[in-house]
């Protein structure tokens, strides 16, 4: 079985240059650049958190894909996209990001539940791979110059 290290260095060399070389740009137009973000960029924008991503930080985030979001019920996205439930969203979004940041050494090799931005926990294990409650890590440490970015298969949902 390959090392959480190996993965990591793996992960990140099959990155397209510009998400690579991300660290200079903070996470929004990190993620913004990487072209498998868009709904996670609209729905920033439509909570009114884009400014915040986009501040000194530091932040954790747990970045679900496009694909992610399609997993989601026919209709979830447009109907959180809605301006009437921005402060839903806002808390679901919220619920993607830590306080700090947290690299996947800090954590290789334990579980934790760990406090969200949004106040509730997340389950982050680490033993086998890297699971964010039902999300699998497919792409750790994504540098951002306000932060960390980890890729997530799966939109995490607090309870609201």
């Amino acid at each position: 079985m390959k090392s959480l290290y190996a993965m990591i260095i793996a992960a990140v060399m099959a990155l397209p240059m510009s998400f690579a070389h991300a660290a200079t740009k903070d996470i929004v137009d990190t993620a913004a650049g990487a072209g498998k973000f868009e709904t996670l960029i609209a729905a920033a924008k439509a909570a009114g958190l884009v400014d915040t991503l986009k501040g000194p930080g530091p932040y954790t985030v747990f970045a679900p894909t496009d694909e992610a979001f399609a997993k989601l019920p026919k209709g979830t996205v447009e109907d959180l996209l809605k301006p009437e439930n921005k402060e839903k969203l806002a808390a679901i979004l919220t619920y993607h990001v830590l306080p700090g940041k947290v690299m996947a050494a800090d954590i290789a090799g334990k579980k934790a539940n760990v406090k969200t931005v949004q106040g509730s926990e997340l389950a982050v294990d680490a033993t086998t791979g890297v699971k964010v409650n039902d999300a699998t890590v497919i792409t750790a440490d994504v540098a951002a110059s306000n932060g960390v970015i980890h890729i997530i298969d799966t939109v995490v949902m607090p309870k609201l």
